[in-house]
């Protein structure tokens, strides 16, 4: 209480029997001895002001590590057949019932919110490989929905198997869909009786990508989980540990796209993962600056995980309270704006339900996301969105995602592709659209003519694409216009490297050889090709702020009532002088510089035309904060 008083702290959130100290799913004494502390704090924590939250942490579980099950709940099996000793399967009756009893008796408590852990999920369940899901009993609930007797095995390499997706893997998706939604529907009718109304639950997340492998329908699952039309939403959003500045892309992308998969009307309450806790694990400067992108992105309430579970009382940890007091001016500075505004990135829940695998056997395969997008973007300044926009990325196994009429949607405004999307369209018959050929997308390690693969040329400027896994071999259309060519290590013409062509739509396509665009290098002359390329893309109707002044610049772009805001984070370790290019000349515009840490400071803009620059440099992992009216 008295640490929550010194550091601006509106809410608790309690943690019981948590990580060192989880010794299985509680019951009996153990579960009753919980109870009673969480009873006791909250009421004290109540009278001293404060909001109290509580996450019982154990929902399915979320590894072994030498726990055993005691209350005879069946086991979660991995695609392997490894067989969890302590983590239970979604559709044991037993685990149901200790589920919902257990939330059920602590929702009388009147907590704002009863969280459910990211372990209510099917992947990430160690010792299991990828996670559960394949032990008999929701075998048998696949079997019924298939007709047939099915083994583990059997499903396994049918729902990775390469090609065209198996009828079995929607199937098991919708297996697993729909017995997690059971549990859901359970435990918020169970907390909504038992608190009378007064507690609402919560739902921690993991990645997009492998959720998508699970079947999970992200409306359903908040719809299930609301009581009285209220529910939260804990995105995950942050590394655990110290991570490169360059990393602050993850986190903005990771927000944006939570918000699109959520409904409108949940909460949203990330946390700031630190793990094993303190700046051991992750620096306060990090902390501060994930701490602006998750109020940058609109959320209704921030979640820090700072102190060690295992070490006694908050008041032993006073950097902590300062790292809380020092943050709270860059903080309290920031106000919510509209919806993010960037290039469009390819957000959909079903998108595992299209991916082509290539090896079988591997259910990581399958999760597919617009990180590769996003980072490739933001990282050289360019701002993203996860709704609708006149310029759209599709990258990668996400171009199968989508019906024919999305595609020509897409084809008839901006779109830029890489090598693999490339292909899937010609594939699926809109080579016209695109003005281009995929004739074969060549391994890196294969003995092609006329040589390996290794630059990327645009007259005198050289890229790298060395590391490329493989190239698309494009042949252009008459009408399409070749920016960049490929060639050996010997300068022999290997073949396009970058593309553009307007169609018979009136779009403009850029498509890239890369197929991996993830793994190119980062460079000033890939930072200024793919300007180029996204001004092409805006044809007549630029809009879009580009940034420049440093490596890994990362944007954040946003409507406000009177105009924009833009927040550009510097994610590199050096100091950079930021410079903005804009469509035309900003009215009114304003700049406050976010040092980590530090007060606000207002910084003066140096406008030349529709290019701004600032007085003061940018550190590391700080951000600049930009208005103009509109």
């Amino acid at each position: 209480m008295d640490f929550c008083r010194e550091s601006g702290v509106a809410e608790v959130v309690l943690l019981l029997g948590a990580e060192e100290f989880h010794a299985g799913h509680p019951s009996g004494a153990a579960e009753d001895r919980m109870f009673e502390t969480a009873r006791v704090a909250s009421e004290a924590l109540r009278a001293a002001g404060l909001g109290v939250s509580l996450n019982p942490w154990v929902t399915a579980g979320h590894a072994d590590r030498g726990r055993f099950d005691r209350l005879g709940f069946t086991p979660m099996v991995g695609p392997t057949g490894t067989v969890a000793t302590a983590q239970a399967s979604f559709a044991c009756p037993r685990f149901r019932s200790w589920i919902t009893g257990h939330y059920g008796r602590f929702a009388e408590l009147g907590v704002r919110v009863l969280w459910l852990e990211d372990d209510f999920r099917y992947h990430n369940h160690a010792p299991l490989g990828w996670g559960g899901g394949f032990e008999p009993l929701m075998l048998d609930r696949l079997a019924e929905v298939v007709g047939q007797p099915v083994t583990r095995e059997q499903v396994v390499a049918a729902v990775t198997a390469p090609g065209d997706p198996h009828p079995w893997r929607g199937r098991l998706r919708q297996v697993w869909r729909e017995a997690q939604l059971e549990v859901a529907r359970a435990v918020a009718r169970a907390v909504g009786e038992r608190s009378g109304g007064r507690t609402q639950l919560g739902l921690m997340s993991s990645e997009p990508g492998v959720h998508s492998v699970e079947g999970r329908d992200w409306p359903a699952l908040f719809d299930a989980l609301a009581i009285d039309g209220r529910v939260s939403h804990r995105p995950h959003f942050a590394r655990y540990r110290d991570a490169p500045g360059r990393e602050l892309s993850f986190s903005v992308w990771m927000l944006e796209v939570q918000r699109a998969l959520r409904p409108a009307y949940v909460r949203s309450e990330p946390e700031v993962e630190n793990w094993p806790h303190t700046a051991w694990s992750k620096s306060d400067t990090q902390t501060w600056s994930e701490l602006v992108a998750a109020h940058l992105a609109g959320s209704d309430a921030l979640f820090l995980n700072l102190h060690p579970m295992q070490s006694g009382r908050a008041g032993r940890f006073p950097r902590v309270a300062e790292l809380l007091r020092r943050s709270r001016p860059a903080l309290d500075l920031l106000t919510s704006t509209g919806d993010a505004v960037g290039v469009a990135l390819p957000v959909r829940q079903d998108a595992a339900a299209h991916v082509r695998t290539v090896r079988g056997g591997k259910l990581a395969d399958l999760a597919v996301d617009p990180g590769p997008a996003a980072d490739h973007l933001l990282r050289y300044g360019v701002p993203v969105t996860a709704g609708d926009a006149p310029v759209r990325v599709l990258f990668g196994q996400l171009a199968w995602a989508y019906d024919e009429a999305e595609l020509r949607q897409m084809l008839g405004g901006g779109l830029l592709l890489d090598g693999a999307a490339a292909r899937i369209l010609d594939e699926r018959g809109f080579g016209k659209l695109l003005g281009v050929t995929v004739e074969e997308v060549v391994d890196r390690e294969s003995a092609s003519a006329p040589g390996p693969y290794a630059l990327e040329r645009r007259d005198d400027v050289h890229l790298s694409v060395n590391g490329q896994p493989a190239l698309a071999r494009l042949r252009p259309a008459a009408d399409t216009e070749t920016w960049t060519e490929i060639l050996t290590p010997d300068l022999r013409r290997w073949g396009p490297g970058r593309c553009v062509f307007t169609n018979e739509l009136g779009g403009r396509v850029g498509v890239l050889a890369a197929t991996a665009v993830d793994l190119l290098p980062y460079d000033d002359d890939g930072q200024l090709l793919l300007h180029e390329m996204i001004r092409h893309l805006e044809a007549e109707t630029p809009a879009l702020p580009l940034v420049t002044g440093g490596p890994h610049l990362i944007p954040h772009f946003s409507r406000t009532p009177v105009g924009h805001r833009l927040a550009v984070a510097n994610g590199c370790a050096d100091p950079a002088h930021v410079r903005i290019h804009l469509p035309t000349t900003p009215v009114d515009l304003e700049a406050t510089l976010l040092r980590p840490l530090d007060t606000p400071e207002p910084v003066r803009p140096v406008v030349t035309g529709t290019t701004v620059g600032f007085d003061a440099p940018v550190p590391h992992r700080g951000w600049l904060l930009v208005e103009w009216r509109q």
